[in-house]
C-alpha cells in the first residue's frame, strides 16, 4: 500500500513562520495524501501522525490547522482528535486563497509545517510520484504564493492558536 504521508527529514524545523525562498512562497515539508475530501475522517489521522513525527521526548501537540476551502466538502471549525490517553480539539482556519493544495498545521508551541495535499481522486503512481519528491529534501517543492492580505500569513502563530 502506498505511504499516504511523505515528510522531509527536517520537517519542522522549529521555525514558526512559513520557510520562504525569497519570492514569497513558502517551501513545503512534505506532502499527504487523504483517501477522501472529508475533513472530519481524513485529519483526525493526520494530526495524530503530525504529532509523533520528530524526537521521542517531543510529541507536542497540534493546535490549529489552515485549510484552503476549495480542497475540502465541508468546513467544521473544530476537530476532535481522540489519541490513546487524551482527546483534543484543534482549531480549523478555512482561507480561500490559499495556494490549491496547501494544508498548514500549526504546533502548541508555534512550530508549522506546510504540506501538499494531493487530492484524495489522483491515481496511486501520481501520488506515489508526488509524495516521493515532496519529501526529497534537496527538492525545494514551493507552494504558489497566497495572497499579501491573508492574515494565515502575516499573524503570529501564537496568535491563531
Amino acid at each position: 500500500m502506498t505511504p499516504r504521508l511523505a515528510l522531509r527529514s527536517s520537517a519542522p524545523a522549529g521555525r514558526s513562520g512559513p520557510r520562504q525562498d525569497g519570492s514569497g512562497r513558502t517551501l513545503l515539508d512534505g506532502g499527504w495524501w487523504p483517501r477522501s475530501a472529508d475533513p472530519a475522517v481524513e485529519l483526525p489521522g493526520l494530526v495524530l501522525a503530525l504529532q509523533a513525527h520528530g524526537p521521542p521526548d517531543d510529541h507536542r501537540p497540534i493546535a490549529h490547522i489552515l485549510l484552503r476551502t476549495a480542497d475540502w466538502d465541508t468546513h467544521p471549525r473544530r476537530l476532535r482528535v481522540d489519541a490513546a490517553h487524551e482527546t483534543r480539539e484543534v482549531r480549523l482556519s478555512w482561507f480561500d486563497n490559499l495556494p490549491a493544495g496547501q494544508l498548514t498545521a500549526i504546533y502548541a508551541d508555534g512550530r508549522r509545517i506546510d504540506l501538499l495535499t494531493i487530492p484524495a481522486s489522483t491515481d496511486d503512481a501520481t501520488a506515489r510520484a508526488v509524495l516521493g519528491t515532496v519529501a526529497q529534501p534537496a527538492t525545494g517543492l514551493l507552494a504558489a504564493p497566497a495572497a499579501p492580505h491573508d492574515p494565515a500569513w502575516t499573524e503570529p502563530a501564537a496568535q491563531n492558536v
